[in-house]
């Protein structure tokens, strides 16, 4: 089945929640506003074109508030979204690999497709100067995941997904969703067992990250919190890069990963 437009992406959900996927609280903030245009538009690839029995999509959220860009951190949220995509291109399951790039702002670069047709961040595509609607995306990005992997299952494919929050503040813009409301997706997606929700907090001297992400559901052993310098971002990308290699490369290694966090 190919989702065409936001009334299946919502059976898609509903059909989650009949299974047991999707808890009442994890439905409802999927439903609670009608984000079924935003989430289809980072679907991509059809089912029907993939000729694989298992697939592992890799998500990535970077922030675009303007803090990256007083910082000058843009390059380097730039390079290390890039430096996931070379790590991928570079493991024996690549073939196997859809990747998905959504700004926290909500703007889609790359809805999911073959590591071959991914666009790379550059300052042509990649301006940070609008807010932090940490909570309201994140929804629509889990949401989003939990589609395309209810895609594939429902058409027999196997599908473990990770995906990778970043942002340098808490929320400052969400209109509708808040940090129970992410918890309770991230919740439902961990119980599943083949998912991985990860975060990394940019430092901007202030934000209590560890707090924020927890706050949102996700697993102290899936948080980074890099300083400012260079060097620490570099390397943050570089950790979420070889797990993102681990969990291309079998059910096994994904759960070895999965359990291990980043400290494995």
């Amino acid at each position: 089945m190919s989702t065409s437009n936001g009334t299946q992406v919502s059976q898609l959900f509903q059909n989650a929640h009949a299974e047991g996927v999707l808890s009442p609280a994890g439905l409802q903030a999927l439903t609670v506003v009608d984000l079924g245009a935003q989430i289809q538009a980072g679907l991509g690839v059809s089912v029907d074109d993939v000729q694989a029995s298992e697939v592992v999509l890799v998500t990535v959220m970077p922030d675009d508030s303007g803090s990256i860009q007083h910082a000058n951190n843009a390059r380097l949220v730039c390079d290390g979204h890039n430096q996931v995509l070379d790590s991928l291109l570079g493991s024996k399951q690549s073939d196997t690999v859809l990747f998905h790039t959504r700004y926290l702002n909500g703007f889609v670069l790359n809805p999911y497709r073959p590591l071959e047709d991914v666009v790379r961040m550059h300052d042509k595509n990649y301006n940070p100067s609008l807010g932090t609607p940490l909570y309201d995306q994140t929804v629509v990005l889990l949401g989003t995941v939990l589609a395309k992997s209810q895609e594939f299952t429902r058409n027999g494919v196997s599908a473990r997904t990770v995906t990778l929050i970043i942002t340098d503040g808490g929320d400052c813009h969400s209109q509708n969703a808040r940090a129970r409301d992410v918890a309770a997706l991230v919740k439902d997606l961990q119980r599943a067992e083949n998912h991985i929700v990860a975060a990394m907090g940019i430092s901007d001297g202030t934000t209590d990250f560890r707090k924020v992400f927890r706050d949102m559901g996700i697993d102290d052993k899936w948080i980074l919190t890099p300083g400012q310098s260079a060097q620490e971002i570099r390397q943050a990308f570089q950790v979420f890069s070889q797990s993102a290699v681990r969990v291309s490369q079998g059910a096994a290694s994904f759960s070895r990963t999965a359990l291990g966090g980043f400290g494995r």
